[in-house]
């Protein structure tokens, strides 16, 4: 019996969104980092790890969201399709590292071929000492496409706008999920 095939991730810096370098990027990379507050308390913290590790995120920003298991862990593939209908723009990943600690849930997503960057986007949940709630997304990436190229800047804004909708998000699963305890 032939094992399937495990298609591989189009870049070569896997971790990097857990432990970002203090030097320089990889060639031709950006970094893309936005901190946003989600609320106060382990409750927030709970509800909104929950939801991150259940793609609820992804969902709540608006994205269709396929994924091999329904909760982030390493090696699961997840697809997420942004657009409508026959205009929906695939972005196929894999999970390649996970945290899931006492103040700390998140995860990372590398891309695989198909998808129209190339990196790696992670996300994190932390209570801080204060017992506030922040939600971290970091991105280092690169144009995988023709039409990710020639958008430039233009992709780049694309990538901002949908993290900070990922944060709004978040914020409204964390703060439901915070009333349900």
């Amino acid at each position: 019996m032939c094992a399937a095939s495990v298609p591989a991730l189009t870049y070569q810096e896997v971790g990097i969104t857990r432990d970002l370098p203090e030097g320089p990027l990889p060639a031709g990379a950006h970094l893309l980092r936005l901190r946003t507050p989600l609320g106060r308390g382990e409750q927030v913290l709970r509800a909104a790890g929950e939801a991150l590790l259940r793609f609820d995120m992804q969902r709540g920003a608006g994205l269709r969201v396929r994924a091999s298991a329904p909760v982030a862990d390493v090696g699961v593939e997840v697809t997420l399709y942004a657009g409508l209908g026959p205009l929906r723009l695939p972005a196929p990943c894999r999970v390649v590292w996970r945290v899931d600690e006492t103040d700390r849930v998140g995860y990372g997503y590398g891309t695989l071929p198909g998808h129209p960057e190339s990196g790696e986007e992670g996300f994190l949940v932390a209570r801080l000492p204060d017992d506030s709630v922040w939600l971290t997304v970091t991105a280092v990436s690169r144009a995988a496409t023709w039409y990710t190229r020639a958008a430039g800047p233009l992709g780049r804004l694309g990538q901002r706008f949908i993290a900070r909708r990922y944060a709004r998000a978040l914020r409204r699963l964390g703060a439901r999920g915070s009333q349900l305890f």
